[in-house]
């Protein structure tokens, strides 16, 4: 599945949201050109913590923008939903395990 969708990727700026089997998103980035940046995660060897997240991405989706700058307040605010997102789900996790 993976294969198929890099093969579609194209050659503009854009972010992109690696989930993983959950389809919970693990990561968020931006690029110059999508196809490019996304790809070379599953190309060659990694170490540390980037060999980890690869080995968790099993699906992935991307937004194209019109420019670097457009793909650089895109990833700001990506990142801001993604992290207030977990905060929240962490919070009513603690509030369900507290009121029991």
């Amino acid at each position: 599945m993976l294969k198929e969708k890099l093969l579609l990727l194209p050659n503009k700026p854009g972010c992109y949201l690696m989930k993983d089997k959950n389809g919970v998103i693990i990561y968020v980035g931006k690029a110059k050109k999508l196809k490019n940046r996304v790809s070379s995660y599953f190309r060659g060897k990694h170490t540390g913590k980037t060999a980890r997240l690869v080995s968790e991405i099993v699906d992935f989706e991307y937004v194209v923008v019109n420019s670097e700058t457009e793909s650089l307040i895109l990833e700001i605010n990506l990142i801001f939903i993604w992290k207030i997102s977990k905060l929240i789900k962490k919070h009513i996790k603690h509030i369900i395990k507290t009121s029991h």
